[in-house]
């Protein structure tokens, strides 16, 4: 019976003859499930902080997408905007379509500043760095959480009463959206560690990119939105999962699957780049 090699390092134990990319690929995942608790505490530290001094708290979770709806009926009702017919009420589509949105934006914001708000522990407290990714991305995860229940009462007041396996699948796709979420944000973190004004640059561009997809407005095949649209993963994370939810079907599995595989390989790739070079950027930081 073969005996094998392990081989003890500063990333973790390994088994000899392993190639050198399993290595470290074993090695991060080994190391966020020992961070697990790390993650959790880190999480609520900074959930905590996030409403701590506002006064409304953690209401604002519910009232930024009102009052974004309401801009855009607003606009809609005025000529400024023609939203045309969604098949559901406006209200409903647009917020289903922005709760799913409010886990990308929150968490990739949240991640582009994870190293920069963890200050002195960088350097005086040996733990894994990649746990303040993954606490600072789980901030989106319970927005939309939170979300989801403002939308569901959504669809109960206006009758909507979405099939059950459109709902669960529908729930089952959040996971490649925190594929993505994950995968850009270990590069926003590293770069805004080193270079303070990403976290502004972050929030202009999903300011751009939410009027720029459809995500509170349907657009037409042949317009050059969705042309534009058809290379942009946000719009088919969202509106594929969108549609299972409020009309039970999507013409679109196909660029979602695809989505779907390609954010994964972007989380394990920049993941991987992170593990590898967080200690050369925590000198810079």
């Amino acid at each position: 019976m073969a005996i094998e090699k392990i081989i003890y390092t500063p990333e973790g134990q390994f088994v000899a003859g392993q190639r050198g990319y399993f290595l470290k690929l074993r090695a991060m995942v080994s190391e966020a499930i020992g961070a697990r608790e790390l993650i959790w505490r880190l999480f609520l530290r900074d959930f905590r902080g996030r409403y701590r001094q506002s006064v409304l708290g953690i209401a604002w979770a519910v009232l930024l997408p009102f009052a974004t709806v309401g801009v855009f009926v607003a606009m809609n009702r005025s000529g400024v905007l023609t939203i045309g017919d969604v098949g559901v009420p406006y209200p409903a589509y647009a917020l289903t379509g922005l709760t799913y949105w409010s886990l990308f934006s929150t968490g990739l914001t949240a991640c582009s500043s994870s190293l920069i708000n963890a200050g002195s522990m960088l350097t005086k407290i040996n733990f894994p760095k990649s746990a303040l990714v993954f606490s600072a991305g789980a901030q989106g995860i319970v927005e939309f959480l939170i979300r989801a229940a403002l939308t569901a009462g959504v669809l109960a007041w206006y009758g909507i009463a979405p099939d059950w396996r459109g709902i669960a699948l529908g729930l089952l796709c959040v996971i490649p959206l925190c594929l993505l979420m994950f995968g850009l944000g270990f590069i926003v973190a590293i770069v805004g560690g080193i270079f303070r004004d990403v976290v502004n640059a972050i929030n202009a561009v999903l300011a751009g990119l939410l009027v720029l997809t459809p995500i509170l407005y349907p657009v037409r095949p042949d317009s050059p939105v969705a042309i534009m649209n058809a290379f942009n993963p946000i719009n088919h994370l969202i509106n594929f999962p969108r549609d299972l939810i409020l009309y039970g079907a999507s013409a679109t599995h196909s660029s979602f699957w695809i989505t779907a595989f390609l954010s994964a390989l972007l989380l394990v790739t920049t993941w991987r780049l992170f593990f590898v070079a967080q200690a050369r950027v925590l000198e810079r930081v």
